[in-house]
């Protein structure tokens, strides 16, 4: 089905790993010590973005006087340990096996690097994909297009021989910036 593509790029959250509640979990966790909640519906259109954006959105709804980035790395020192006991792969997955080997795959996420390999790690996919690029590894995030075409350039790939697989609006939006096709898997 994706055999006219000379490479693949997959978002990781949402996409290839089931890890919302994790990430949920993870947050309630730490605004709950600063009186604070999460509104899921709200944040839902930053799918894809950096913790410190969503720790912005937080910040700004509630009016406090917060850096972000310290918030998000808050959220960070405990989301790996929960969202490790939660994690299970998504049916795209299956997509990713049926290329392993074939084809140069990438995973271009929101989520920190290293955060990211030791998921794929867990979750025994990391060896299928050539590249892994993460929100500490760019500059401009999705809905920007750096992401997806730092996924393309570490393949080896020309960027409109890509497609992306992607489950948030900006991470599609990404996609097509980065001249790349994309596969909306909330449709599959």
């Amino acid at each position: 089905m994706y055999d006219h593509y000379q490479g693949l790029i997959f978002d990781m959250d949402g996409t290839l790993l089931d890890t919302e509640e994790g990430h949920r979990k993870a947050w309630d966790e730490v605004l709950a010590k600063y009186g604070m909640k999460l509104d899921l519906d709200a944040v839902v259109a930053l799918n894809g973005s950096p913790s410190w954006k969503v720790a912005e959105f937080v910040i700004n709804s509630y009016q406090v006087d917060m850096d972000p980035h310290s918030l998000a790395q808050e959220k960070f020192a405990i989301v790996e340990e929960i969202v490790l006991d939660m994690v299970k792969p998504l049916p795209i997955v299956e997509v990713v096996k049926r290329y392993r080997g074939q084809k140069p795959m990438a995973v271009g996420t929101g989520s920190m690097h290293g955060f990211a390999d030791r998921l794929l790690r867990h979750v025994g996919l990391r060896d299928c994909f050539t590249a892994i690029v993460g929100a500490d590894d760019v500059t401009n995030h999705k809905p920007a297009p750096d992401t997806f075409l730092t996924c393309a350039s570490l393949m080896k790939v020309p960027a409109k021989a890509c497609v992306v697989f992607e489950d948030a609006p900006l991470g599609l939006q990404a996609a097509k910036a980065a001249g790349m096709d994309a596969v909306d898997v909330r449709t599959l």
